[in-house]
């Protein structure tokens, strides 16, 4: 299967969509366009996110704020829950998105959910990604993705109806990675919450289940070093995929999640135009690089609570998490429910955001 390549003087992007994680080769694609596609395009122009009606009164408001650190702008979509009063301040939540996706997905789905129960919500795109600025486009940049957390809080603690002593952090899949990172450092999180969480330093680094070797990783290493090389020199930029294109691609070892992944992302289920389903493969090295859990007791004494499905393949990093974390920590388990059952299905997602809007209820109750 040939590399995607594109020649960063005209560059395009496939108008499909995508998820969470792959160390799969390259699949090649025609590339659809020259800028993401706007996500108010598919809703007539209005924030949305894809098939979750906004039946309860939510308010949804386009909104966009600076990346501090790159001079570019973040793009958001902000939850108000009915009712909303103007007098008044709310307690608010920021949610990370998977690597792959965008607002309009998972991270959008518990942002209206969050809404719904009373709390201002915030789901963006990525730097680099949907419709954030950032260049070169698809870039998976971890440092980046934990200071974008900080770039929404430092929206919030402007918004008149924000509480700034009662901001949460909630990070889906790897998001959730960002967001348990993000808040060992951010004093300004109160309560994080991760739900699926993902390390995609480690799965970088050995796959889900230590399936990449240590030689396989230094030639992934090299390879990528020596690919930046070619970009630095103005040649195609190379683009890998992030889950595959086909259920063709399958075979007898591919993880259920992965399964599920092109399930969710790659068909009607959840799928999102600017959600391309490709990264830069340049960028893999920032990510083997990462390691999200180091200082995760130094959370403490906030409160942290991790969520994952009973029968989900990465359970064992939300284990990992409650392990190393002090009090005040939570770990709900959802009987039944895969890695990615959790990013849309009602009879799973219904019972996390109760328990999501408890403990933000109860965490960011008071200054």
């Amino acid at each position: 299967m040939a590399d995607e390549r594109i020649d960063e003087n005209k560059r395009r992007f496939l108008g499909t969509s995508a998820l969470v994680l792959s160390g799969a080769a390259a699949v090649g694609a025609t590339l659809a366009s020259s800028r993401p596609a706007t996500a108010q395009a598919a809703a007539g122009g209005k924030p949305f996110v894809v098939n979750y009606p906004n039946d309860k009164g939510v308010t949804i408001e386009r909104v966009t704020y600076p990346a501090r650190n790159m001079g570019t702008s973040i793009a958001a979509n902000l939850f108000k829950p009915a009712g909303f009063d103007s007098s008044k301040t709310y307690a608010a939540v920021v949610v990370t998105h998977p690597f792959g996706a965008v607002k309009e997905q998972s991270s959008g789905l518990y942002a209206q959910r969050l809404a719904e129960a009373g709390f201002i919500a915030l789901a963006y795109d990525a730097s680099y990604q949907g419709e954030s600025g950032g260049e070169p486009r698809l870039m998976e940049v971890p440092a980046q993705r934990v200071d974008d957390i900080s770039c929404g809080i430092d929206f919030l603690v402007k918004h008149p109806q924000v509480d700034p002593a009662r901001i949460g952090s909630l990070g889906i899949c790897i998001g959730g990675s960002y967001a348990l990172n993000h808040a060992q450092i951010e004093h300004r999180v109160r309560a994080v919450a991760a739900v699926s969480t993902f390390d995609i330093g480690e799965g970088r680094r050995q796959g889900l289940s230590n399936s990449i070797s240590y030689e396989e990783r230094l030639k992934r290493l090299k390879d990528a070093g020596e690919q930046r090389a070619r970009e630095a020199r103005g040649e195609p930029v190379r683009l890998v995929p992030v889950v595959v294109d086909s259920p063709s691609q399958f075979n007898a070892s591919t993880p259920v999640m992965y399964r599920e992944g092109y399930e969710y992302y790659r068909t009607a289920r959840g799928q999102h135009p600017n959600s391309v389903n490709r990264y830069m493969f340049s960028s893999l090295p920032q990510q083997m690089a990462f390691f999200p859990f180091e200082l995760i007791d130094s959370i403490s004494p906030r409160p942290l609570m991790v969520v994952a499905g009973s029968k989900a393949e990465t359970k064992f990093w939300s284990d990992q998490v409650y392990a190393k974390a002090k009090e005040p920590k939570e770990l709900f388990v959802v009987e039944g429910a895969t890695h990615v059952d959790l990013y849309d299905k009602p009879q799973f997602v219904t019972p996390v955001v109760e328990k999501l809007a408890a403990f933000f209820g109860q965490h960011l109750a008071s200054a």
